[in-house]
Formats: structure tokens, C-alpha cells, sequence
């Protein structure tokens, strides 16, 4: 999945979305890297955190190669939930790498393992806490607004984290490198002198918007194949 996602981006995969009419599931803001430049893609491998590591261990038990830990701490920001021990362990495990909704420590050690972590940040207390684990614990993560369940795939670049239904995670990417193309036909055409507003027919636009509101830009893109917005 990896390979499949390797020339796009998270801003196209949810402009593929929008298209299929898929709900936009997208971390909140502020879910980055822990070393720019890393990329994650794969099924979702959910973990929900409760204060100890032994939900980790038992959720790479069950992982496939290319799997994604994807990690509900709550988006707590009074303890890191995940460190080095942790992120070398899901790597003997064969997963791909780490989506955390909360936060890590031992930055430079994840650095130097260099398997793709994203989270809210670094803070350097781990838990102190142990509450009651629930059923579901390895079922479903919450991630922000969203769960998250094996039959979902995690996208992750230097724009963020999103997820998206396995089943539709085919079109999805054929949809996103579609778009991708046009854009940079569109681009390249810019470089070369011919404007935004003339390749999408702005004027003729304008004048079509005035006689009919109802007639958004995105219907005259979709109608004459450009891609913009999404």
C-alpha cells in the first residue's frame, strides 16, 4: 500500500474522497511526523491506550506486515503514550508504522529506528494512570471524531493523517492519481503562460454563475475536467 501511495499525497487522497462522496475521516490538526519526511500507509491495526504497553503487545500479536498501529490515547496531553521500546517492538512485528492520537518521547531514539511515527508532539513523562480496559480495546481506536477498525486504511504524509474504508481504498487512490495528472498538466501550463483563469474558463464562469447561483464552481470544473478544489 505504501508503493500505491508513494507519488501522492493526503491532500489528494481526500480530494478522491470528496469525489466519491466518502466522508472525509482526517486527523485533527497538529498530527505530524516525529521525523519530517515520513510516509505510512497501510490496514489499521487499532489499539486503544489504558496506561500500560500491554495492549501494544498484544495488539502486534495479531498484526499482518504493513500494518499501521493506530494508537487512541484520547489526545491527552499530560503523558507520553508511546517510546523507543515500544516503536522497535512494533518493527520486529512487521508494522509499517505508528499513528498516535496523543504523544511520544525518546525522540532521538525513534529518529535513529527510523520507523514512521506520527503524533501530536514529544513530552517526556510516560503514564502514571492504569484505568479499566474496555471490550473493544483491540477492535476499534478512536482517533479525533473518527473510529478507526481494521477494515480501515491509514494514509500519513507531511499534511497529516487520514483514514479510509479498505473496500473504497482502491478507487480511491486510482481517483487521487487521476487528479494528480490533471493538476499537473494544469501546472505546467501556468509555467508556461497560460493562466488559471484561462485553462478553467473563468469568465464563461462568472457569466454562468450570474444567470444561475445554483451553478458552483466545482460543477464547472467537474464539466470541463480541471481539478482545483477537489
Amino acid at each position: 500500500m505504501l508503493e500505491d501511495f508513494a507519488d501522492l499525497s493526503t491532500p489528494l487522497v481526500a480530494d478522491a474522497c470528496v469525489r466519491h462522496g466518502l466522508p472525509l475521516r482526517v486527523a485533527p490538526p497538529g498530527i505530524s511526523a516525529v521525523v519530517p519526511g515520513h510516509r505510512i500507509a497501510g490496514r489499521a491495526l487499532p489499539a486503544r491506550h489504558y496506561g500500560s504497553v500491554d495492549v501494544f503487545l498484544e495488539a502486534f500479536a495479531r498484526a499482518e506486515p504493513g500494518d499501521v498501529l493506530v494508537i487512541d490515547n484520547g489526545g491527552r496531553s499530560d503523558e507520553a503514550c508511546v517510546g523507543d521500546l515500544a516503536v522497535l517492538e512494533a518493527g520486529t512485528a512487521g508494522v509499517a508504522g505508528l499513528a498516535v492520537w496523543g504523544l511520544h518521547r525518546d525522540t532521538p531514539e525513534l529518529a535513529e529506528i527510523g520507523l514512521p511515527v506520527f503524533s501530536y508532539g514529544s513530552y517526556p513523562p510516560g503514564p502514571v494512570r492504569l484505568d479499566e480496559r474496555e471490550p473493544e480495546a483491540l477492535l476499534a481506536a478512536r482517533f479525533g471524531p473518527h473510529l478507526v477498525g481494521a477494515d480501515d486504511m491509514v494514509f500519513g504524509d507531511e499534511d497529516g493523517v487520514l483514514f479510509v474504508a479498505a473496500d473504497w481504498a482502491g478507487q480511491v487512490l486510482e481517483t487521487a492519481r487521476h487528479i494528480l495528472r490533471t493538476e499537473r498538466e494544469q501546472a505546467g501550463r501556468i509555467r508556461q503562460g497560460e493562466s488559471l483563469r484561462e485553462q478553467t474558463r473563468f469568465d464563461d464562469y462568472l457569466t454562468r454563475h450570474a444567470a444561475d447561483p445554483s451553478y458552483t464552481f466545482r460543477h464547472h470544473l467537474r464539466g470541463i475536467g480541471g481539478a482545483i478544489e477537489e
